[in-house]
């Protein structure tokens, strides 16, 4: 028994070696993959959980950037799917099918019950391309303006014309610009505030910097005498996402769109990210009462099932008079089998309440995020907001980034040699922020306390690992 038992870990070794030396040679390395020095093949997934081809089970908390907040493997989301198989798996989006026409009607209701303003959802595929007919929008019912403020530490998408609205140069740098940069705007990140203020006596410094950039005609963008601004839009995440899950102050948007208001800039509020409850509210941005001009959409919306994403706009936006037919075009945009899972999600929604589990849950697990703060300096802040969560990896100091150690605790958590419990595991972590020291937490909505625990228990395992590897 033992023998068979150690011929098949060796022959499964062997498969996995030569599906890594082919991906090394046939596949691009310009995605994500190669970030980590740690490669996984996984092979099957089923709630909070990812396994690889030898049964080693990862406690997954970033569940595909936020996509899966369901959870993988969801029943009842799969049953849609397979039902949709079934009876209309295809179907050119140039016609019409009733889960398209659904899901729309409840986005839209959604938004008039919420911000008592009345709109329309256009449907496509990615969040980058959703961004792209969120431009076109912007451009459209502006008179074809095409700037558009955006924030530091923002990100919007790696298409070409979403990453010149994403802050990161790199993303732009080898490419140039397909469309005019984005002016970017520091955002309200007070654990690193650009200004060297404190939160508690800051006065909103960072607002009332961006105010000024319309006190004159010769800060470039605003003319004064006809309160005319040369920039369409402010592209905004409510929580930074990629940025490191920044929450800002409460009362900073209020502020931001009475001055965006004043001048006829209109408020896109990206939830790529943070929509569908990750924040514990439909949208992050209703944490902030702001009402938004264009929201867009994508992710968790079929729980990463089908592809689809959207954007929601105010009807003098989108109207049929305003932006008719053909304006836009996806081949995949308003798929059947997206729209169904993306309904049956919905309705999880509606019956389920997020709005009270997720920031329950969300509660615990920074409470025991922050008991582990204060045993180890190396953790500068631990915050969220819902099941939005982040952990900052620092020096001693507890303040300057430490990127050495982040990356050690995240391919630590990759090796799946964990031992929180009886047997081995992994710990599946995100790592994001402005300095790439920042471990963002997106566990799904499903997880339980005990898993929490287990969460908890892993990360500290890894990065006890970590201090000692790097100490070395």
């Amino acid at each position: 028994m033992f023998t068979r038992q150690k011929q098949s870990k060796n022959s499964s070794r062997s498969r996995e070696n030569k599906l890594l030396d082919l991906e090394a040679k046939y596949c691009s390395w310009g995605d994500t993959v190669h970030y980590t020095d740690k490669l996984n093949i996984f092979d099957r997934s089923e709630g909070v959980y990812l396994y690889d081809k030898k049964g080693t089970e990862y406690l997954d908390l970033q569940m595909w950037y936020s996509a899966a907040n369901f959870g993988y493997k969801n029943k009842r989301l799969n049953r849609a799917l397979k039902k949709q198989l079934d009876k209309l798996p295809q179907l050119a989006c140039q016609y019409l099918h009733e889960e398209k026409i659904l899901v729309a009607t409840k986005l839209a209701q959604k938004m008039e019950r919420t911000y008592e303003t009345k709109g329309r959802v256009h449907f496509n595929v990615g969040g980058s391309a959703a961004i792209e007919d969120s431009l076109k929008v912007v451009r459209n019912s502006t008179g074809g303006k095409s700037l558009v403020f955006a924030f530091m530490g923002g990100y919007h998408g790696r298409t070409l014309a979403a990453s010149s609205i994403t802050s990161s140069y790199r993303y732009r740098e080898k490419f140039g610009h397909f469309s005019d940069r984005a002016c970017f705007i520091p955002y309200p990140y007070c654990f690193r505030c650009p200004y060297d203020k404190k939160r508690d006596h800051c006065d909103l410094y960072c607002l009332k910097q961006f105010e000024r950039l319309f006190e004159s005609e010769y800060y470039s963008v605003v003319n004064n005498k006809t309160n005319n601004c040369e920039f369409a839009a402010f592209y905004i995440e409510a929580v930074q996402g990629t940025g490191g899950y920044i929450i800002p102050p409460t009362d900073y948007f209020s502020g931001l769109k009475e001055i965006l208001d004043r001048y006829k800039i209109l408020l896109v509020d990206d939830e790529v990210q943070m929509g569908f409850f990750r924040t514990g509210k439909f949208w992050a941005l209703e944490h902030f009462n702001v009402t938004p001009d264009i929201v867009v959409f994508g992710k968790a919306l079929t729980n990463g099932l089908n592809p689809l994403s959207g954007i929601w706009a105010k009807e003098e936006l989108i109207s049929p008079a305003v932006f008719p037919a053909g304006m836009t075009h996806s081949t995949f945009s308003s798929n059947t089998l997206g729209t169904a899972v993306a309904l049956e999600t919905l309705k999880i929604m509606e019956e389920e309440n997020f709005a009270v589990s997720v920031p329950k849950k969300g509660e615990y697990f920074v409470s025991r995020l922050k008991n582990l703060m204060r045993k180890y300096p190396q953790i500068g802040d631990v915050s969220g907001l819902g099941l939005a969560l982040r952990v900052e990896i620092c020096q001693k100091d507890g303040f300057t980034p430490n990127r050495q150690l982040t990356d050690a605790i995240e391919n630590i958590g990759l090796s799946g040699n964990l031992r929180a419990g009886s047997k081995k595991r992994g710990l599946i972590l995100d790592v994001g922020g402005y300095y790439k020291n920042v471990f963002t937490i997106a566990p799904s909505f499903y997880i339980k306390e005990s898993e929490i625990d287990l969460a908890v228990d892993l990360f500290e395992e890894a990065l006890k690992k970590g201090i000692a590897g790097t100490a070395a």
